[in-house]
C-alpha cells in the first residue's frame, strides 16, 4: 500500500469512528407487528377494546393531546365504540365548551354530541409553553405516524392489506421508554425511546401498569393499555373503516358479476360471426 492509499484509509477510519456512534444513536428499532381485530378485508373494530381505549384517552392522553377533528357524538356511530346515543350525550355533557352567548360574549356551556372534543390548551403556543413542545393532535395520529417496512415486505403488505403500521408504532412507542445507552447524549427534558426517530422524545412515559381501572375485568397491564389506546386512535383516524371495507367488498362482487355478464354477452353477440 502506497502513502496515498494509507492516508485515504486513515481518513476513512477516522470518519467511521466519528460517525459510527451518531449513526447508532439515530437507528430506530422496528415496532413488532401485532394482531388487530380490524386487520384484513373483513376485519372490524372490537367495541370493548375501543371503549377501554377511550377511557385511557380521556383519563390520561386528553390532559395534553387534543382530538379536534372528532365529534363526541361519533362515539355512538355504527362500527365504533358501541356507545348509545344517550351515553354519548352524557359523555358530551361532562365537557365544558367555550362558546358565545346571545350577546356575543364568551361563555362556557355543557357539551353536546355535535361538539368536537375540546382541546386542553387554548392554542399551540400555550401547549408548547406548558410542555416544551406542542403535543400533536390525536385525531389522525394513527394514520400520520408509522414506519417504513422496506422491500420486499411492502409487496406482501399489498396482498395481505396490512395497514396497521400506525397502531403498531403507537403501541410500541408507549412501551419503548428505556435508559439511554452508554454514549448517548440526551438533551435536558428529553426521554429516551427506542422506537422514536432520534430516540429523544419530549413526552415522559404516560402510562404504567395499574394506572387506569377497567370495568370489564380486562388486565390492567402495559400490553393491554397500549393496544387498547392504539386501537382507539386507529378508530379516531378512520371511524368509517368497517363501512369502507363493506362497500369495497360489494364493489368487487359487482365487478366480478359484471365481468361474467360481459363475457357471455360477447360470446352470444359474436357466435355467428365466423
Amino acid at each position: 500500500m502506497n502513502t496515498r492509499h494509507m492516508i485515504f484509509a486513515l481518513i476513512a477510519t477516522s470518519l467511521a469512528a466519528a460517525t459510527g456512534p451518531a449513526l447508532a444513536q439515530t437507528e430506530q428499532e422496528t415496532p413488532p407487528r401485532l394482531t388487530w381485530s380490524f386487520h384484513g378485508p373483513f376485519g372490524k373494530y372490537d367495541e370493548a377494546q375501543l371503549q377501554r381505549g377511550f377511557k385511557i384517552y380521556r383519563e390520561v392522553c386528553s390532559s395534553c393531546h387534543s382530538m379536534n377533528l372528532l365529534s363526541i357524538g361519533s362515539l355512538a356511530d355504527p362500527g365504533g365504540p358501541g356507545f348509545t346515543e344517550a351515553q354519548a350525550a352524557q359523555i358530551a355533557s361532562e365537557y365544558k365548551i367555550s362558546d358565545l352567548d346571545d350577546k356575543g360574549q364568551p361563555t362556557e356551556r355543557a357539551g353536546r354530541p355535535a361538539d368536537h372534543f375540546p382541546a386542553p390548551f387554548p392554542n399551540a403556543l400555550a401547549a408548547a409553553a406548558a410542555n416544551g413542545v406542542a403535543p400533536p393532535d390525536m385525531s389522525t395520529l394513527a394514520k400520520a405516524r408509522g414506519y417504513t417496512r422496506g422491500f420486499p415486505l411492502f409487496l406482501f403488505d399489498v396482498v395481505t392489506q396490512y395497514q396497521e403500521q400506525g397502531p403498531d408504532y403507537i403501541a410500541a412507542l408507549l412501551k419503548g421508554y428505556e435508559d439511554p445507552p452508554k454514549g448517548f447524549t440526551l438533551p435536558q427534558g428529553g426521554h429516551y425511546n427506542k422506537y422514536f426517530p432520534g430516540h429523544n422524545i419530549a413526552m415522559p412515559p404516560p402510562l404504567q401498569a395499574g394506572q387506569v381501572k377497567y370495568d370489564d375485568g380486562s388486565p390492567e397491564t402495559m400490553d393491554q393499555y397500549t393496544k387498547d389506546v392504539a386501537a382507539f386512535l386507529m378508530w379516531a383516524a378512520e371511524p368509517h373503516l368497517v363501512q369502507r371495507k363493506r362497500i369495497g367488498f360489494q364493489v368487487i362482487i359487482f365487478l366480478i358479476v359484471l365481468s361474467g355478464l360481459l363475457y357471455f354477452t360477447k360470446k352470444k353477440v359474436w357466435a355467428d360471426a365466423h
